[in-house]
C-alpha cells in the first residue's frame, strides 16, 4: 500500500484572483494534471464549514439508526433508487463480474490489489439520494433520473432534514462546480464548458452508511472496488477511515487521508468525465473497507461518544452532467488521450483495455451503469 498523498488544489486562489493571473493559471493546470495523473485530488475551500459537515453526519447517523421498517418507507426501487434510501445488500459492485474491471485488478501488483470481490455479495452499505438539481426548462427524456425528493417521515428527523441536507449539499455543489471551471481552463477549454454541461444535471447528495456494529471486522468490504458513474464525486470528511483509491499512473493503493485540520474536500473523477475526455482522464477506482485505522477509530468513538450510533457515514456528493446532454468525447481531449496512451505503451505501461466512447445521451449512460450494479432492471 502506498503512502503517497494526493495533490492539493487551492480553490481560494481561483476565487480571489483574476482568471488570467499566473497564480490562477498555474492552479487550474495543476487541477487538470491531478485529474489526469491520479483521477483524484484534495480541494481546499475556505467557504466549507466543518460544523455543517458535523451536523450532516449527526443527522445521517440518527437517520440510519432507525428500525428497518421505518427506513423502507423511503425506498423508491421503481425509480432505480435514484431518490430516497437504498438499504444494505442491494447494490452490487460492478467489478465483481465486469471483465475490463477484472483485467484492471489482474494487472495490479498482488500487494496493491483491492480486497477480493469476485465472490462478494451486494455491498453491506445503505445509501440516501437527495437531489440537488435545477429543473430544466424543457421536458427531459429521463424522468426517473429527475424524480422529486423523498423526505423521511420521522418527526425528529424530518424537522432537521431539508435545512441540513441543503446547507451541506450546497457547500459541496459550489466547490465542485468551481473545480469544474478550473479543470476546463487547465485542459484548454472555455471556463464554462463542464459547468454548463451539468447545469440541469440530477446532482445527488449521496451519504453512504455502513453499520459498524455489524460490519466491524478487519478486511470487511463495505463498498467493493468500483468507479463512479457520474462526472465528479466530492466528499467531506468521514468520521471513520477506510477509503482506498488507486492512482491511475502508479497502480498503488492509497489510503485517503485528509490534512488533520482545515477545510478540505476530496474529489474523484467519474465515468462521465472519462467519456467526455475520451479517456484522457480516467474514472478513479476505489473501495471502502474496514482497515486497522477503522478498527482503532471504532474503539475510540465507543469510548468518547458512547451515546452515538456506530455508523460510518460518507459525506458524498455526485455531480452529474445534464441527463439530456449529448455525451461524446471532446476532440481536443480525445486527441491528447491518444498521445498519452501511446506514450504509456512505448514506456511499457499497460493501462485499461481499449475503450470506445460511443455518443449517447447522458441519461442513457446512467441507465446502462445502473443496470450493471443491479439498481435498475
Amino acid at each position: 500500500m502506498s503512502t503517497a498523498t494526493l495533490p492539493v488544489i487551492d480553490l481560494d486562489v481561483f476565487l480571489s484572483q483574476p482568471q488570467q493571473s499566473d497564480a490562477v493559471v498555474r492552479e487550474c493546470q495543476k487541477a487538470a494534471d491531478a485529474l489526469i495523473t491520479y483521477g483524484a485530488l484534495l480541494l481546499h475551500d475556505s467557504r466549507v464549514s466543518e460544523q455543517d459537515n458535523s451536523a450532516f453526519l449527526d443527522l445521517l447517523e440518527d437517520y440510519f439508526n432507525q428500525p428497518e421498517p421505518e427506513l423502507r418507507k423511503d425506498e423508491r426501487p421503481e425509480l432505480g433508487y435514484q431518490v430516497g434510501v437504498t438499504l444494505e445488500n442491494t447494490e452490487k459492485p460492478k467489478c465483481a463480474v465486469d471483465e475490463p474491471c477484472l483485467n484492471v485488478i489482474a494487472r495490479l501488483d498482488p500487494a496493491e490489489r483491492p480486497l477480493d470481490i469476485t465472490a462478494h455479495q451486494p455491498d453491506p452499505k445503505c445509501r440516501f439520494f437527495w437531489k440537488m438539481s435545477q429543473k430544466p426548462p424543457y421536458e427531459t427524456q429521463f424522468a426517473a433520473l429527475n424524480a422529486p425528493n423523498v423526505v423521511p417521515e420521522s418527526d425528529d428527523i424530518k424537522e432537521r432534514w431539508e435545512p441540513t441536507m441543503e446547507k451541506w449539499g450546497k457547500s459541496m455543489k459550489d466547490a465542485v462546480e468551481n473545480l469544474c471551471e478550473m479543470a476546463a481552463i487547465g485542459l484548454g477549454l472555455p471556463r464554462e464548458t463542464f459547468k454548463e454541461a451539468g447545469k440541469y444535471g440530477p446532482h445527488l447528495l449521496a451519504p453512504t452508511a455502513s453499520d459498524l456494529r455489524k460490519y466491524n471486522k478487519k478486511d470487511s468490504i463495505l463498498a467493493g472496488f468500483h468507479t463512479d458513474l457520474n462526472f465528479l464525486t466530492i466528499h467531506g470528511r468521514s468520521r471513520y477511515p477506510g477509503l482506498h483509491i488507486w492512482a491511475r499512473n502508479t497502480g498503488k493503493r492509497i489510503p485517503v487521508k485528509f490534512p488533520p485540520t482545515g477545510r478540505y474536500l476530496l474529489v474523484q473523477a467519474g465515468k462521465q468525465l472519462e467519456h467526455l475526455s475520451g479517456g484522457l482522464i480516467k474514472a478513479g477506482f476505489h473501495e471502502v473497507v474496514v482497515n486497522e485505522s477503522t478498527v482503532e477509530t471504532i474503539e475510540r468513538r465507543r469510548e468518547e461518544f458512547p451515546d452515538r450510533p456506530l455508523i460510518r457515514i460518507s459525506s458524498t456528493f455526485f455531480w452529474h452532467l445534464s441527463s439530456d446532454y449529448d455525451l461524446a468525447p471532446i476532440p481536443s481531449l480525445a486527441s491528447r488521450a491518444r498521445t498519452v496512451r501511446s506514450a504509456a505503451m512505448k514506456a511499457g505501461i499497460s493501462e485499461q483495455d481499449d475503450v470506445i466512447y460511443e455518443s449517447m445521451k447522458v441519461g442513457q449512460q446512467v441507465q446502462n451503469e445502473l443496470r450493471h450494479i443491479a439498481l435498475m432492471a
